[in-house]
């Protein structure tokens, strides 16, 4: 992807779960966003990234893309960063309600996700992009809840997407095809002394 993967990342999953609570004839709409922000009311859910770090095990390695106009038939991008992306997807709130019917928008949530774990096609620029449940120990849940001082804690679940790569703004140029192959050797005469 390009500078825009976490944006193409971020919307898809948004659209997704936008898409399973449609599907399950739910009202609502999902907010991208801080989980104490004012727009965030009256949202079925708030989907939150709150962690960006490089992929370990990906660092190093090349990006290596199907190319649009061949040859070549694959783009290399050598410097690209791969990243892990971590989502917090938490319950809405309603005005004058419990929390039962939020929770089964979290159900709806998960169940999609779960049935279709890859982000792929062209809102991702045709590239995969997996979904993983992210567990959270209530020490690292209360760290992402407390910079949201003014909220109330609300059930939630954290994903994984990874990988999201942020290429080069272009390929690495490719060298031309070898046309000829030759290996040329000489022999030096060296010349006895009288």
């Amino acid at each position: 992807m390009n500078a825009d993967g976490i944006f193409r990342v971020t919307r898809t999953l948004r659209d997704r779960l936008t898409q399973a609570l449609a599907d399950a004839g739910m009202p609502g709409s999902v907010f991208v966003g801080p989980l104490d922000d004012p727009d965030a009311t009256g949202a079925a859910l708030v989907l939150f990234l709150y962690r960006i770090i490089p992929s370990a095990s990906l660092r190093n390695r090349e990006h290596r893309v199907p190319s649009g106009t061949p040859p070549p038939l694959v783009d290399v991008y050598r410097n690209a960063l791969p990243l892990d992306l971590y989502y917090l997807v938490t319950v809405g709130t309603t005005q004058g309600s419990s929390e039962e019917t939020p929770l089964h928008w979290l159900g709806v949530a998960i169940q999609a996700i779960q049935a279709e774990p890859d982000l792929t096609g062209p809102a991702v620029n045709h590239e995969a992009v997996h979904l993983t449940v992210e567990p959270l120990t209530t020490e690292e849940a209360s760290r992402i809840w407390a910079l949201f001082p003014n909220a109330n804690y609300r059930t939630s679940v954290a994903y994984l997407a990874t990988p999201v790569w942020i290429d080069p703004p272009a390929p690495e140029a490719v060298a031309g095809p070898v046309v000829e192959d030759q290996l040329r050797a000489a022999q030096k005469v060296v010349e006895a002394a009288p």
